[in-house]
């Protein structure tokens, strides 16, 4: 799969291609999420620096265009918080097919791209618009000696 690059004429390029207008936010906020490499909460997102001069609603608004387009996927973890995570256009299969692992001691999400989910048989006229499997238990840095 190729990786996603920090590049902002890269980032709107994706942003075109996927047939969303460039905006400053969407490129910052989509270059924020692809310099994490990982799903992060809106509040993570917004530390950023690039991020936090924009207001909740417009990062909001923003991510939800940034999944309309695919090059976002958004997962909810076992607390209730939903994580975003850029997605890459190259993988094929819906954005965030695959499964996810979440730290029940720091919150920490991760995705598990090498791992594709199953594919599931819904009932004729039905259409699947996304699927979620959900891993949880403690990250490395969680379980050193010490930590518990």
């Amino acid at each position: 799969m190729k990786k996603l690059n920090r590049n902002s004429q890269f980032v709107d390029s994706l942003l075109e291609a996927a047939g969303i207008r460039i905006k400053a936010a969407r490129t910052h906020i989509l270059s924020s999420l692809i310099r994490f490499g990982r799903p992060v909460s809106h509040s993570e997102l917004t530390s950023e620096e690039a991020v936090e001069k924009y207001d909740r609603v417009t990062v909001y608004r923003t991510l939800k265009t940034l999944q309309k387009g695919g090059l976002v996927h958004a997962v909810r973890g076992t607390d209730g918080i939903t994580r975003y995570c850029a997605h890459s256009p190259a993988a094929g299969g819906c954005p965030g097919d695959h499964p996810h692992f979440i730290c029940r001691c720091c919150g920490k999400m991760v995705c598990l791209s090498d791992q594709r989910m199953s594919r599931v048989e819904v009932p004729e006229g039905y259409t699947v618009e996304g699927k979620q499997f959900l891993v949880f238990g403690m990250c490395d840095e969680c379980t050193e000696p010490g930590k518990l």
